[in-house]
């Protein structure tokens, strides 16, 4: 919940920390809340979904409870430094932000659907920040998995765009990225979910109250 640079900025590659080859910690075998592994390989029917939405304590919530979702796992994407830490990306020195890694099944909720949660459950149009928490980690993306899904990422957000621009809002500051080129690394054990071992922790997770379309952002491929 905390950034130790006073103007948020994101490092470049050069100046990014260093990292290291294995993780300094290890995960939960399984799931708090919905039982199932963690970490992959996941069945052969699921699929993948990574999204940055400011603290991923409470994003991580928003999806577990979403039924068709098989397993959530908390972790930071988009920056250079290998296996980070917490401190670290707090720090702002790796360029990371807090994602959620979404594991759920396309026969029981669609991509469209987790995207539509995904826009609703923050304001994409902050920048480094989402609400009071300020910092590079709590920017907005989306790693994609397949070219239709990068497609599908983008026609969506050009669609809430749309509606956000008729409802005051400014531009929405949220990358679409493939996640093949932003490799995503899990939070420490305590971070993987937080809200189901803490009821009352903090959660700064909050919409703009804009309804986002659905069904509008179809591609092939």
């Amino acid at each position: 919940m905390f950034s130790y640079r006073r103007t948020p900025e994101l490092p470049t590659r050069e100046e990014a920390l260093t990292g290291r080859a294995e993780p300094l910690f290890g995960l939960p075998a399984v799931h708090t809340v919905l039982g199932n592994p963690l970490a992959g390989p996941y069945p052969a029917h699921l699929e993948v979904a990574d999204f940055g939405l400011g603290c991923f304590w409470g994003a991580e919530r928003k999806f577990w409870q979403t039924p068709g979702v098989w397993s959530t796992l908390a972790g930071y994407q988009g920056g250079f430094t290998e296996n980070p830490t917490y401190e670290e990306v707090c720090s702002g020195g790796t360029g990371h932000t807090e994602v959620v890694r979404v594991v759920f099944d396309p026969s029981l909720v669609s991509y469209e659907a987790l995207l539509k949660l995904f826009w609703e459950s923050h304001d994409p149009t902050q920048g480094f920040r989402q609400g009071n928490d300020v910092g590079t980690q709590y920017r907005s993306a989306v790693y994609t998995h397949s070219p239709a899904a990068q497609a599908t990422a983008e026609a969506s957000r050009e669609a809430y765009q749309r509606v956000l621009t008729a409802s005051g809002y400014g531009t929405i500051t949220t990358a679409v990225l493939p996640a093949s080129e932003h490799p995503f690394w899990p939070a420490e054990a305590y971070h993987q979910q937080y809200l189901d071992k803490n009821p009352g922790g903090y959660c700064g997770i909050g919409g703009t109250g804009v309804s986002c379309p659905i069904g509008v952002a179809r591609a092939e491929g």
